[in-house]
């Protein structure tokens, strides 16, 4: 028994909080390991949707015990809501645990967040505005706050002074902002909200390898995805964080030799949110009628995702990165009525082909790419359920996504139900 590692493999919004809810049905235990509430992810359980920011997947099997990791960021107001909201709905949070080594999100990290962004004018990031990056910048700075420095209330102002003697001279000098006040803020964070984080906060790192060591069953759920990571992704059009299987260990706290099984995410077609490159984005009907049936908008933002074909280059670039064991299709259905599809099997850049990702972000700007289009399979596939049901137009794109891409597709989506997946690998 071990770790299963699930991640996205393109620019995000692939999917994988409805087979994190899927796969997490034979473990015991779910960890959110990095990312903080700009990531959403929408799971439907009997025609009843759930928007999830903050808190695991797996909060929605009554056996699982969800777990946000050290690498996450923590708006806990956001995650209280979220829990009402859980709990209004009758779905049973009291399993929920926190790591006492999470580092909060503050009211001047959003502040921060915006300031940024509007600074950089038409050179904005496209961030959600909701203060991730300067948090994980304070983290990286050593001055962030921790979730157990709200256990302790002398070291929770002390830290909080010194953040505070740095930061309010330059919101107010050079962001003509009004200072932060110290006792408004731990006011909020140490009488509203300690009482009821207290309860739930943890030593993930012995809970999880207890589990580990008992040999039961435990999943990594990433938010974002590998092309969005700050290493790897389409820098600095990233997020703040490793949301590939390597983060996955960071912030989980549990080593590579425990995870044996890597599940890579992706939609049978691409979509992007924000700036940055894409090198099959369709600006035509063809990408409208992606976004429209595929209602391809943020969950927490709303806004209206950037559509593309399905591309190879890319997703074997996410193998090499993550390890990948295996890939999840999701939305195959998205596709249902197109007379044809395409897949990018290669890029073209100053008349040479290219098969591997570019490592600069200049050749990537300019590529053009290769396709290869498929008759499409003009059928609705949302009541599908095994393999031999699929048409054969759709079991060959699948097929060829597999040879192209050196790796076996196992689960595919055919719409947004619990229940609307089929296991491709079975005959």
């Amino acid at each position: 028994m071990g770790a299963t590692v699930i991640v996205g493999t393109q620019w995000g919004d692939e999917g994988k909080g409805r087979f994190t809810d899927l796969l997490a049905r034979d473990m015991t235990t779910v960890v959110r390991f990095q990312g903080g509430h700009n990531a959403g992810h929408t799971i439907v359980v009997e025609g009843e949707s759930f928007a999830l920011q903050l808190v695991p997947s797996g909060v929605l099997y009554p056996h699982i015990t969800p777990v946000i990791g050290n690498g996450v960021v923590v708006d806990l107001g956001v995650l209280l809501r979220e829990m009402e909201m859980l709990q209004s709905r009758g779905v049973d949070t009291s399993k929920l645990k926190l790591s006492g080594n999470a580092h909060m999100i503050f009211p001047y990290h959003q502040e921060l967040d915006a300031l940024h962004e509007r600074h950089l004018g038409k050179n904005k990031l496209g961030t959600t505005k909701r203060g991730i990056g300067p948090s994980y910048a304070d983290k990286s700075m050593r001055t962030g706050l921790r979730v157990q420095d709200l256990l302790d209330e002398k070291i929770f102002r002390a830290k909080l002074e010194v953040v505070l003697n740095s930061l309010n001279p330059t919101l107010s000098k050079v962001y003509n902002r009004m200072p932060v006040d110290a006792d408004a803020l731990a006011e909020t964070f140490l009488n509203e909200y300690r009482p009821k984080i207290e309860p739930m906060v943890t030593d993930c790192i012995t809970l999880v390898h207890e589990r580990l060591e008992a040999g039961d069953e435990v999943l990594l759920e990433g938010a974002q995805a590998t092309f969005l990571d700050l290493d790897h992704g389409t820098y600095p059009y990233v997020t703040s964080s490793n949301p590939t299987a390597g983060g996955a260990c960071v912030g989980s706290g549990v080593g590579p030799r425990y995870i044996d099984r890597v599940v890579g995410v992706a939609k049978a077609y691409i979509t992007r949110v924000g700036a940055g490159p894409f090198p099959t984005e369709l600006f035509d009907d063809v990408g409208e009628h992606i976004v429209d049936v595929g209602h391809e908008y943020g969950t927490n933002t709303g806004r209206r995702r950037r559509p593309g074909w399905f591309d190879c280059v890319m997703m074997r670039y996410a193998r090499r990165v993550n390890s990948l064991s295996e890939l999840a299709i999701t939305k195959l259905d998205v596709l249902d009525q197109l007379d044809t599809v395409k897949v990018c099997v290669g890029y073209e850049h100053d008349g040479q082909r290219i098969d591997d990702f570019p490592y600069h972000q200049s050749t990537l700007h300019q590529v053009t790419p290769i396709y290869e289009e498929m008759p499409g399979w003009k059928t609705d596939l949302t009541g599908v359920r095994t393999r031999p049901e699929l048409p054969s137009e759709a079991r060959d794109y699948l097929a060829f996504i597999e040879e192209q891409c050196e790796m076996q597709v196992t689960l595919v989506g055919v719409g947004p139900g619990r229940k609307q997946v089929l296991d491709f690998s079975a005959e």
